[in-house]
């Protein structure tokens, strides 16, 4: 069975364009990336993928540390004989495309990554343990789900940021299952494992060995990117670039979608 298989994805765009990989956050999927893709198929080869654990692809127990994802990215790619491409990652994908570059610099043409920096924190873990332990999954119905989401998650999570950004985010992680429940569209472990592998250990050794043309995005009220953080990425190696996105927090490409997709095409040239 071919490796791409066991994921869900979709490739948009000219054969002959040059290529993009998108690969989205802890808890997202593939098509959270439609507005930017949508400003680039007309002339490039884009795909997009729901990482392991996530969406409509695989959901293994185990294996979700940034060189797992990883070696997602690489044999993806190596099967669709992609051999050069222009990598793009949000937080956790953002994370996962950092190893990826440390690992493959001869695959990548450019690399940006989006709002996310390369500190430890293994305490990480607490907050989304909380967060999704507050969701009573499953629901009997998708209808109960909304009613949750639309009424008590907002009052139980009111004290979090854009608590009404975040309950919808959550409801659209909610899918209908065959016995007639509605539970996680991905798996509630492998994203605390996720967190767990992804923050164990500070990552700067990986952007100051950056070998690639790299974009660092933040967006201006990012609380996951901090402006110190930004400072010293920047700082780190000559190869990286920095754009600062106004009026965005930690998702710039949804809240920005214009400026961040201009961001990526001044980066990326050729348009």
């Amino acid at each position: 069975m071919a490796y791409l298989d066991s994921f869900h994805y979709q490739i948009t765009g000219p054969e002959n364009g040059r290529r993009w990989v998108f690969v989205h956050g802890l808890m997202g999927y593939g098509a959270n990336w439609r507005k930017i893709v949508a400003g680039l198929e007309s002339t490039e080869r884009v795909l997009v993928f729901d990482q392991r654990g996530h969406g409509r692809s695989q959901k293994p127990a185990q294996g979700y540390s940034p060189e797992d994802y990883s070696e997602d990215i690489q044999r993806i790619t190596e099967e669709l004989g992609w051999d050069q491409f222009i990598l793009v990652g949000h937080s956790m994908g953002g994370r996962n495309s950092l190893n990826f570059a440390y690992r493959h610099p001869e695959k990548l043409i450019k690399l940006v990554v989006e709002d996310i920096g390369p500190e430890a924190a293994p305490d990480a873990v607490d907050y989304y343990e909380k967060l999704l332990g507050v969701v009573p999954t499953p629901f009997p119905t998708r209808e109960a789900a909304r009613n949750f989401f639309q009424k008590d998650f907002l009052e139980i999570a009111k004290t979090r940021d854009k608590v009404q950004v975040l309950a919808q985010f959550f409801y659209a992680n909610i899918e209908d299952k065959p016995d007639g429940t509605a539970d996680w569209r991905f798996s509630k472990q492998g994203i605390l494992n996720s967190v767990i592998e992804g923050r164990l250990q500070e990552r700067w050794h990986e952007v100051e060995s950056l070998q690639m043309p790299t974009l660092w995005v933040r967006g201006a009220q990012s609380r996951e990117l901090s402006r110190e953080s930004y400072e010293r990425i920047l700082q780190s190696n000559p190869m990286i670039t920095g754009v600062e996105i106004p009026n965005a927090g930690h998702w710039v490409h949804s809240e920005q979608p214009a400026l961040f997709l201009q961001a990526l095409k001044d980066f990326a040239g050729g348009f």
